[in-house]
C-alpha cells in the first residue's frame, strides 16, 4: 500500500513531469476527482499551464503549476494533489513510480487509469489505481496535514501525541497529527522502539518518546533507501505463526485503531 516511502517514490518521478507543459487532461472515472472538483474544472484550471515543482507532505503528492502570461512573465498557478489510497501507482512516460505494493495487484491493467495528463511533447502522466481509493485534488488544505514524518523533530512528535488516550499507533497514523505513517510503517516502528501499539498515546515518557522518534526517523531513512514499506524487518513475520525477528516469542494479532497489527508482547511494553 502507498505509505510515505512509496508517495516519495512517485515525487521523485514526478519531477520527470516539471518544466512540461499540460495539454490534454482525462478523467476516464469522474468519481475520482474530489472536493467539488469536476472534469471541466480540472481541465480549465490545468490545461495550457506547465508543473513547475513535485512536493510531498506525508502521503500527499503536490504538483505546482504555473502559466506564462502576457506581459507579466510566469504566474503561480493552481497546484494538483493527488492521494492513491491503497493500491494507487503513478506512472510517467511507461515508467512506474514503484514495482510492487503489498496487498495489490502488480499488473497493469488499463482500465485500472483513474486520471491522466498528455503533455505537449507527447508524454503521459496517469495514476492507476485498482480499488479506487485514492483521489484527485485542486488545492487540497495543505494546513490539514501535521508535520511530515520523514523530517518532524522530537518537540513535533511529542505535540502530535499530546495527552490523547487514543491507541498509540492510531496517534501515530493520525495524518492530521503526524502525515505519512501508514499500517506498515507504524507496526516496524513501534516493534523496533519496543511500544506496545495499544497503549494511550499520551502515556510515553520523556525518554520513551525520544526512543519513538528515534525509531521513526530510522525505519523512514531504512524504507526509503531499501525502496518500499513493505521492506521493514518485521514484515515477513507479519503472519499467523510468526515470531519475533528479535527474541522469537509469538507474535500477537489484534485490531488497534481499526486496522490488523502485529506487535511482540515479550519486549513491546
Amino acid at each position: 500500500m502507498p505509505e510515505l516511502a512509496e508517495v516519495e517514490a512517485y515525487r521523485r518521478l514526478a519531477e520527470t513531469a516539471t518544466g512540461r507543459a499540460v495539454a490534454t487532461v482525462d478523467t476516464p472515472d469522474d468519481w475520482y476527482l474530489k472536493g467539488g472538483v469536476d472534469r471541466a474544472a480540472l481541465t480549465a484550471a490545468l490545461g495550457g499551464r506547465t508543473f513547475t515543482a513535485a512536493r510531498r507532505i506525508g502521503k500527499l503528492l503536490l504538483l505546482d503549476t504555473d502559466t506564462p502570461e502576457a506581459g507579466r512573465g510566469p504566474v503561480s498557478g493552481p497546484t494538483l494533489g493527488l492521494r492513491f489510497g491503497m493500491t494507487g501507482r503513478l506512472l510517467v512516460d511507461d515508467r512506474l513510480g514503484v514495482d510492487r505494493l503489498a496487498y495489490s495487484s502488480d499488473q497493469y491493467k488499463p482500465e485500472w487509469i483513474r486520471f491522466s495528463i498528455g503533455f505537449a511533447d507527447g508524454g503521459r502522466m496517469a495514476v492507476l489505481d485498482p480499488r479506487r481509493l485514492g483521489g484527485v485534488f485542486l488545492d487540497p488544505d495543505e494546513d490539514a496535514l501535521g508535520p511530515d514524518a520523514a523530517s518532524v523533530g522530537l518537540a513535533a512528535l511529542r505535540g502530535a501525541l499530546g495527552t490523547s488516550r487514543a491507541p498509540l499507533k492510531a496517534r501515530l497514523m493520525d495524518q492530521a497529527h503526524l502525515a505519512g505513517v501508514g499500517n506498515l510503517i507504524a507496526d516496524e516502528v513501534l516493534w523496533r522502539a519496543g511500544l506496545d501499539p495499544r497503549r494511550p498515546a499520551g502515556s510515553l515518557t520523556p525518554a520513551e518518546t525520544r526512543r519513538l522518534h528515534r525509531h521513526l526517523r530510522g525505519v523512514v531513512d531504512d524504507l526509503l533507501g531499501r525502496g518500499g514499506s513493505h521492506m521493514g524487518d518485521l514484515l515477513e513475520a507479519r503472519l499467523p505463526g510468526g515470531r519475533c525477528p528479535r527474541d522469537g516469542a509469538p507474535l500477537t494479532r489484534g485490531q488497534v485503531g481499526g486496522r490488523t497489527t502485529w506487535w511482540c508482547p515479550r519486549h513491546q511494553r
